[in-house]
């Protein structure tokens, strides 16, 4: 099934997880409460998802006491794109314009299908274009900026 641009509430939590994971980054196991906690997502959900996020190689995990999750490869190396697909499937503004499709009933008369493939190419960059890594140094700069208002304005 083609995910129409909208990104699922699964999907969404999964990129927040793997975020979490990524913020992390201490080598060092993450509990799933301390994932859900942080992100506002539901541990009886968060752990199916931290399962198939593990099947698709995102995260490995460990048991035991100091057992928990831990992003598979570096946050520079998963892009949002790659989740997506993972979790949801490909993605395009419209059905017809997925990769690989040929559902359009009016096939290369189209008119709108030269604009359907420059939106779906457009998501697939911002997309693929976006690791966990460059997540993180986003919440960095907002957590440094957010700093700065609070000391300039005591």
């Amino acid at each position: 099934m083609v995910n129409l641009v909208s990104i699922n509430q699964k999907c969404q939590y999964a990129l927040r997880a793997l975020f979490e994971l990524a913020v992390k980054n201490s080598g060092e196991p993450c509990k799933i409460g301390a994932v859900a906690e942080a992100q506002g997502i539901p541990v009886r959900f968060l752990e199916n998802i931290l399962n198939s996020l593990k099947s698709g190689g995102f995260v490995a995990s460990s048991r035991g006491k100091d057992g928990g999750y831990v992003l598979a490869k570096p946050a520079s190396d998963i892009t949002v794109g790659e989740v997506i697909r993972f979790v949801q499937g490909p993605f395009a503004p419209v059905e017809c314009a997925a990769s690989g499709s040929d559902l359009c009933a009016f096939s290369d008369d189209c008119v709108f299908h030269p604009l359907w493939e420059r939106a779906r190419i457009a998501l697939e960059q911002v997309y693929d274009g976006t690791t966990l890594a460059d997540l993180v140094d986003e919440q960095k700069k907002r957590a440094a900026f957010c700093a700065g208002c609070k000391k300039n304005n005591q």
